[in-house]
């Protein structure tokens, strides 16, 4: 494979809060990466357990690192934006890890081929006891625009975007709690009308049971969800979000079947 013009910088940003069990898969699967020009960026809320002590073993690996008291997930993660200088950032969480060693790869020669603002992919959920056990698929490909009237979205931990954008229509928004995420691509998608490809593989596995995926966080997901629409004024209601499950069932069970 013709391996993508490296001059295109590429920011990874990982965010934890005592990680220590999982992070060295994350960390691992940024540094294997065939492509070189990599800036890696961890953002450690103030961990209690080994998690510090896992990051520093990496020494100057790892591109930059601190670690203070944040206002949660989303604060940490626009800390790590605002500290990012390359032309693309991409977002890692601690619970999460690269599929192997050439995604960076594959998503530098997306935006090229492409002329995209934005690349996404698909994501399978990963049982936390064994990481070769593949429990839903995410299937981003059914992404358009007015799907997210019902919630849906391309999955975050496989989205990469030129950082000017972050610049021009703003990062996450730390009044949500889960759904900032959502907030965001509606914001970037959907009003300000970013061009976006999408790659029809997996790149990433994300353990369940994350913030994300926490059956306590539903509700207060779906809720947020509404309260995002309302305020970037997607016309939808709460009826709408929750068919989304059955409509993200129906595509996960497809693809693994």
């Amino acid at each position: 494979m013709k391996r993508p013009c490296q001059s295109i910088k590429i920011s990874i940003i990982t965010v934890v809060l005592n990680g220590e069990e999982t992070i060295q898969n994350t960390i691992d699967s940024v540094l294997v990466q065939t492509y070189q020009n990599i800036e890696y960026i961890i953002i450690d809320g103030s961990s209690t357990d080994g998690t510090i002590g896992v990051v520093k073993s990496y020494g100057d690996k790892i591109t930059k690192f601190v670690s203070e008291p944040d206002k949660g997930l989303y604060d940490a993660m626009n800390k790590g934006i605002d500290m990012a200088t390359g032309d693309i950032i991409g977002i890692l969480n601690s619970d999460d890890f690269y599929i192997d060693n050439d995604v960076i790869e594959r998503v530098v020669k997306e935006f090229k081929n492409r002329g995209v603002d934005s690349v996404y992919a698909d994501l399978v959920y990963i049982s936390s006891s064994n990481i070769n056990k593949v429990v839903r698929y995410f299937d981003s490909g059914q992404f358009k625009p007015s799907l997210l009237s019902y919630g849906l979205m391309p999955a975050h931990p496989t989205f990469f975007v030129k950082k000017i954008f972050y610049d021009k229509y703003g990062k996450f928004c730390v009044d949500f709690k889960n759904a900032a995420d959502f907030d965001l691509l509606v914001r970037f998608i959907y009003i300000n009308k970013i061009t976006y490809s999408y790659i029809d593989k997996v790149i990433v596995k994300m353990r369940l049971g994350g913030a994300s995926t926490s059956f306590s966080s539903m509700w207060t997901n779906n809720i947020e969800i509404l309260r995002a629409c309302k305020a970037n004024g997607v016309k939808t209601n709460i009826f709408k979000i929750l068919l989304r499950y059955v409509l993200k069932f129906r595509s996960s069970f497809k693809k693994i079947n």
